[in-house]
């Protein structure tokens, strides 16, 4: 699955905008650029991207959001220490996990996810209405009908899980469903090549759904952490076979 930034959709304004964005925004990632760089000349960089300096100035208002550059009189337009990124950003996440991962940078992503989710689901056991455990069975029931297809059960796998933190009945942990969603994503593209495919995880949502039915906050939290577990011996398996030497 590949993992998509929706601004890059729309106007020619915004496609250009939301390119120029990633662009900058991975080549710092990527320590193209390193804390205390400054950002090259706006007028160069207007030239090279076929851009106003006013979307330039928008995309940098953009990156200073995030803790990445920062603006002053005199001095210019700098990058930051690491240390001031948002790294929950959902932007930043992505590119943080580009093309090329390393075992730290997944481990560090399921370290999130085993921080957010599990405790979810022991909130969602506890709070979760009929209504709400009627719609997370039909989700399961899609993840069913599609396990054989990845897109399509990726994208119920994605809406299940967000469900649960919108279960909680904390607005704080429904909140996190678009950093969970980037997670995610980011998830089913490191794995997508999966020789076991998708069938070996359906247990274990069902018995993720089954906890939550009957409000058994344990049994939820420790059927999203096995869950978690085998995703990231999934994602390493996967890391380890892209970084064998081609015959």
């Amino acid at each position: 699955m590949r993992l998509q930034n929706p601004r890059v959709n729309g106007s020619v304004g915004v496609s250009l905008h939301a390119k120029l964005l990633d662009e900058l925004g991975q080549s710092i990632v990527r320590g193209d650029l390193i804390p205390g760089d400054p950002l090259p000349n706006a007028d160069d960089w207007s030239a090279a991207h076929g851009v106003s300096r006013t979307v330039l100035r928008e995309v940098i208002k953009v990156l200073a959001g995030k803790g990445m550059v920062e603006s002053r009189p005199k001095i210019g337009t700098r990058i930051r220490d690491r240390s001031a990124w948002n790294f929950l950003d959902p932007d930043v996440l992505a590119w943080r996990y580009g093309t090329t991962t390393k075992f730290e940078d997944a481990r560090a992503l399921f370290q999130l996810r085993r921080a957010i989710e599990p405790m979810a689901g022991e909130l969602a056991a506890k709070q979760a209405t009929v209504e709400q455990v009627a719609m997370l069975q039909r989700l399961y029931e899609q993840m069913e009908l599609h396990v054989d297809d990845n897109e399509r059960f990726a994208e119920a796998d994605l809406e299940f899980h967000q469900a649960i933190l919108r279960m909680t009945g904390n607005e704080l942990f429904g909140s996190l469903a678009a950093l969970t969603e980037t997670a995610m994503l980011i998830t089913f593209r490191l794995s997508d090549d999966n020789p076991y495919g998708q069938r070996p995880s359906l247990p274990l949502h069902k018995h993720v759904l089954d906890c939550i039915a009957s409000g058994n906050a344990a049994g939820a939290r420790d059927g999203l952490i096995e869950l978690l577990d085998r995703a990231e011996a999934d994602v390493d398996r996967s890391l380890a076979t892209r970084r064998k030497p081609q015959p």
